[in-house]
């Protein structure tokens, strides 16, 4: 398991976040092989003793994403094995993962939060601009939540506008950043370094204490506001990151763009938000055409 874990994270560049959802993943089955069939080994379970597991899953009522993720990590394991010789052939090829109901990604509507961006007073001070500066980070560009902590101050280039970025499988891009959101971020600048003259920390966004900003705190920052303007109980980071990519499409940009401001290797990865697209312009038709 060790040297499937240094595979995962030296050469498959997996996050940290993935590495431990696979490494929690193969303990439970660790565990499972050897309370049912007292099994130490993982490369002596068949096919048969994994879609056992699989149905104790689903009797425990486990989420259908959850139970696909656990059995993508169990194919990656044994599809390591099998490259190192460690089985004969992968006992996962004959497992068919449950099916999983297509869920549309939950956004905030464009009108309401851009109006909410304009018009809400934050303080002025360093922890109101950051607070600022992490709202329009993940809605002005769409970023996951690790981009936007690991992103430091020479991350930035203010003469071009854009940001760079370290995403999935370490691999680095390049966003523009609007008018709004360079004033704001150029406003924040000067109050982190007014007050933290002696040492300037040298990621982007900090604590009050000038340690990087942790995934709980950003959590917290954008439900308190997400809140003020809706009563979705959607209200995280990942939103804002939907809500960028829905309200992009809805005005017409290109698919492909999108899927490059995203990060995502697959366009596959994108295409869930024209569902978004196609369901205003449904309720569109229904409001306006004749025969609707």
């Amino acid at each position: 398991m060790e040297l499937f874990f240094k595979y995962l994270q030296f050469e498959k560049r997996y996050s940290p976040h993935t590495l431990l959802s696979y490494q929690t993943d193969l303990g439970q089955f660790s565990e499972y092989l050897s309370s049912t069939y007292q099994i130490t080994d993982l490369a002596e379970a068949d096919h048969a003793i994994i879609r056992s597991w699989i149905v104790s899953l689903v009797q425990k009522n486990l989420d259908s994403r959850t139970i696909n993720r656990k059995i993508a990590c169990l194919r990656s394991y044994y599809k390591f094995l099998l490259r190192n010789n460690r089985i004969t052939q992968n006992p996962t090829l004959k497992i068919t993962p449950p099916k999983t109901a297509k869920k549309l990604p939950a956004f905030v509507p464009e009108e309401t939060f851009n109006t909410f961006l304009n018009s809400f007073e934050f303080e002025d001070s360093f922890e109101g601009y950051r607070d600022k500066l992490i709202l329009e980070l993940l809605y002005g560009t769409g970023m996951r939540l690790a981009e936007l902590i690991g992103i430091k101050e020479l991350d930035i280039d203010s003469f071009n506008k854009t940001v760079k970025v370290l995403g999935k499988g370490n691999k680095e891009r390049i966003i523009p950043i609007n008018d709004s959101l360079h004033t704001t971020l150029l406003l924040y600048l000067e109050k982190k370094k007014t007050k933290f003259s002696d040492n300037i920390p040298v990621k982007l966004l900090v604590t009050n204490k000038a340690l990087p900003l942790y995934p709980k705190f950003v959590y917290r920052t954008v439900k308190k506001y997400i809140n003020l303007v809706t009563t979705s109980e959607h209200a995280s980071p990942h939103v804002l990151r939907h809500s960028f990519a829905t309200h992009l499409l809805n005005k017409g940009a290109d698919l492909n763009a999108i899927k490059d401001l995203l990060g995502h290797s697959s366009l596959a990865s994108t295409q869930v938000y024209t569902h978004n697209s196609i369901e205003k312009l449904k309720s569109i038709f229904d409001k306006a055409h004749p025969k609707a």
